[in-house]
């Protein structure tokens, strides 16, 4: 019989084999069964920090196998296009439940991937099809596969159980805030893409969506041309799922276009924070921060007219290079598994609403773009981004020399005026922020804070309506999916997002209602 324990204390700097000593006394001297259920850390008290454990055990060894998913028999042709977390996890679902999907994606595989971005990284050279925002894996390839989500989504568990299966760390499985890493990632998505292979699945890499075809209000068809030579190729198909991420924004144009019902959405834009990784672990740990993993944080301040909100903190990480258009900057965050950098940084957001770049359906994605643009002419017009310390910022003067927090950004920086290229808005309600922030966080306003701008990618600036059903209200078997489609924000929501699309599909096929 499988017993649980909760609230297990263990003092920080003590190993999980004292846990596993703790729980053996318990079950009387022998322990057949153990699993780790949930881990978390109270830091609350800084002279008492422990880590608070439930586990599961028993002194038996055998316990009852997961059953499998149903298969449907005989399972139509469905494309899957784009292959960050929702599309993927979408694609490994309907191969669970007999479907051999064919996913479409406009970037490379992930080795193909590292080298395009590498190469922007140190010689700024865009592939505009290949690149942080673009390529297997999606955007969160590059921004430490964060699986932390404030949704209550039943289907949460199975993303991160997929994730573990493919070869993530176990303890995503049971940890607070679960990571993957960058690092770790990579070889991840190469599990979950030989796995689909291995069930038919086929990957088609270098492909741009382009267009699609119906009959009587049903989808048809999905037309994509080759990233290089241009041809188009028209691939007919029995439901599309429409996983394209948050900044295809020529899919987006093209949609319309074609007809696709889309409205715009509200959306955040602000900078990348920089502190020093063993100060903030200081502020938040106290003198038992070395026993500790590199410590995170997450603020809100309500200080001026806007939210500025902190996202995608990164421990021990580095700010990134993240444009994927010509003539743009744009910055993300990423650590690997270890956390192990020098410094911390977080996205720092100030949430904007339609009355701030206009009414129409594309006005919020052309604003973006705008400030992309500005921060290119600020860094130099040769991809470094502009960056400024904070207290000069604060004061409106052009920095001129580092203090204690150096740049982390790979294609390197340029001091600019970042009031010059973020809306006034946006520069007034950071200024408020930052010290309010600093009062619940120590040293957070401090002057040699380094803000690289621009982050302007935080979600997608229009949805792709969908219905009840999960397809689109102007065209059957097109599932909108994923934050690119306006219906979740971050790696788990989007990848649950996914697997409930192939739920849906899976069930309307062997029910019969297919639309096709």
């Amino acid at each position: 019989m499988i017993k649980r324990l909760d609230n297990i204390k263990i003092p920080a700097g003590e190993g999980e084999d004292k846990l596993y000593a703790v729980v053996r006394k318990k079950a009387g001297g022998r322990l057949g069964y153990f699993k780790i259920l949930k881990k978390s850390l109270d830091a609350r008290d800084k002279g008492n920090i422990f880590w608070l454990y439930s586990v599961a055990y028993s002194q038996n060894s055998e316990i009852a196998e997961k059953p499998q998913l149903e298969k449907l028999e005989d399972a139509p042709a469905v494309c899957v296009i784009g292959s960050g977390p929702a599309g993927l996890c979408c694609a490994v679902r309907l191969c669970q439940r007999g479907y051999s999907p064919i996913i479409l994606e406009r970037g490379g595989c992930v080795e193909e991937r590292e080298k395009a971005v590498n190469t922007f990284f140190t010689q700024r050279k865009l592939d505009v099809n290949c690149n942080v925002q673009f390529g297997e894996g999606g955007a969160g390839t590059f921004s430490d596969g964060k699986l932390n989500t404030q949704t209550k989504d039943g289907y949460n568990r199975d993303v991160l159980e997929i994730f573990a299966h493919f070869g993530a760390p176990e303890e995503i499985l049971y940890i607070n805030k679960p990571h993957i890493g960058s690092d770790k990632l990579k070889g991840v998505l190469k599990n979950i893409r030989s796995y689909i292979q291995s069930c038919g699945g086929k990957f088609l890499f270098n492909k741009i969506f382009c267009g699609l075809s119906s009959v009587d209000g049903a989808l048809r068809s999905v037309i994509y041309k080759d990233a290089e030579s241009g041809k188009e190729e028209e691939l007919e198909v029995s439901a599309a799922v429409l996983a394209v991420g948050h900044s295809a924004r020529d899919t987006f144009r093209m949609l319309s276009a074609n007809g696709i019902y889309m409205e715009p959405r509200d959306f955040a834009v602000g900078v990348r924070v920089e502190h020093l990784a063993e100060k903030i672990s200081f502020a938040q740990y106290g003198k038992s921060y070395r026993l500790l993993p590199t410590a995170d944080y997450k603020l809100v301040s309500h200080a001026g007219e806007r939210t500025v909100f902190t996202f995608c903190m990164c421990p021990g990480g580095v700010v990134i290079p993240a444009a994927s258009e010509e003539g743009g900057v744009v910055v993300n965050g990423m650590s690997d598994f270890a956390r192990d950098g020098v410094n911390s940084n977080s996205a720092l957001m100030v949430q904007l609403g339609r009355g701030d770049f206009g009414e129409g359906l594309f006005d919020g994605m052309e604003f973006q773009r705008s400030i992309e643009e500005k921060a290119f002419e600020a860094g130099g017009r040769t991809y470094r981004a502009p960056c400024q310390l904070y207290g000069d910022f604060r004061e409106g003067k052009l920095s001129s020399k580092f203090g204690e927090v150096l740049p982390t950004y790979a294609a390197g920086v340029q001091f600019a005026p970042l009031g010059e290229v973020l809306p006034p808005v946006a520069v007034e309600a950071l200024k408020a922020a930052m010290p309010d922030m600093g009062r619940r966080l120590k040293g957070f306003d401090c002057p040699d804070a380094l803000f690289t701008g621009v982050e302007t990618r935080f979600s997608s600036p229009v949805r792709i309506v969908r219905g009840e059903d999960r397809q689109s209200v102007s065209l059957k078997n097109l599932y909108p999916c994923g934050e690119g489609s306006g219906y979740s924000g971050g790696i788990t929501s989007s990848a649950a997002d996914g697997i409930k699309t192939a739920e849906y599909i899976y069930n309307l096929h062997k029910n019969g209602q297919n639309n096709h």
